[in-house]
């Protein structure tokens, strides 16, 4: 190399590392799992399984704090006596006593006061809340309401049912027939005897085959033993037909023009097919 030659100035690296000046470097995001610290067992915990960061740990933690010394019932296990199930009872708001039950179910309630000190009694031992109380105690009473509203009906059904079979086997006789037979049934039986409901839900009073067993025993009793009905006496279509062939027999006045009641058997016959065609 000639003397005159120059020879070129290094170029200064700012950023060299000899230089001691710091060296400038993109940042890179990484991802750091915060339980890679964690023992095996802590990681595998499934109360961690939610928790993704340090800080939502945190947050959990805090939570945790703030409810300690918090009002807490213990659950018993198998191992429970009654008195630690008596001490949860009441810490959930179980009354004192059964008389703490309180029922709001109207004057119409199909349940008696017998029934609900039963069931508040029972209700005390079994730990129950007031207000689950009468949610039970109110659905049974609905329940009873609706089955006695649901038997009514079917009663009255059923004694529509006997009143119009009776009235066609009785024609006229019917008021009279029933009006006897009610006053032997006041007589003879117990007026609960005659609500009892059948199976079909039908009052036993109302039952066509016990109203004429009774319309049968007042004829059996005689006139002076019943309360009569007031009115004519009704004859049934069966009696109506019976005396009109006992008139019109062969060889009655009915037939002979000449007989001094001919007349009178012709009327009477008359109008005994009158009072059956008006059944």
């Amino acid at each position: 190399m000639s003397d005159n030659q120059e020879v070129a100035a290094p170029v200064e690296n700012t950023n060299s590392v000899l230089s001691g000046d710091p060296v400038e470097t993109t940042p890179t995001e990484t991802n750091t799992d915060w339980k890679a610290s964690l023992s095996d067992d802590l990681k595998a915990d499934k109360s961690l399984e939610n928790i993704k960061d340090i800080e939502s740990l945190a947050k959990s933690y805090v939570h945790a704090q703030k409810m300690v010394g918090g009002d807490k019932i213990p659950v018993p296990n198998k191992f429970a006596t009654e008195d630690d199930w008596k001490a949860v009872y009441e810490k959930l708001g179980r009354p004192e006593t059964p008389d703490g039950y309180k029922y709001e179910l109207g004057e119409d309630a199909k349940i008696n006061e017998e029934a609900l000190k039963v069931f508040s009694d029972q209700a005390h031992k079994l730990g129950l809340l007031p207000t689950q109380a009468e949610g039970v105690v109110k659905f049974y009473n609905d329940m009873v309401a609706q089955d006695e509203n649901s038997a009514e009906t079917t009663a009255v059904a059923a004694r529509e049912q006997a009143q119009t079979d009776l009235k066609k086997e009785w024609g006229g006789a019917y008021d009279h027939n029933l009006t006897r037979a009610a006053s032997v049934a006041k007589q003879v039986v117990d007026a609960d005897f005659l609500n009892i409901h059948l199976e079909d839900g039908s009052k036993l009073g109302d039952h066509p085959m016990m109203i004429k067993a009774f319309a049968t025993l007042a004829d059996k009793m005689g006139e002076d033993n019943i309360v009569q009905a007031s009115g004519p006496a009704y004859m049934t279509p069966n009696q109506i037909e019976k005396q009109i062939g006992e008139l019109t027999q062969s060889g009655s006045a009915y037939w002979d023009k000449n007989h001094p009641n001919h007349q009178l058997a012709i009327e009477e016959v008359l109008a005994l097919r009158e009072q059956k065609n008006n059944v």
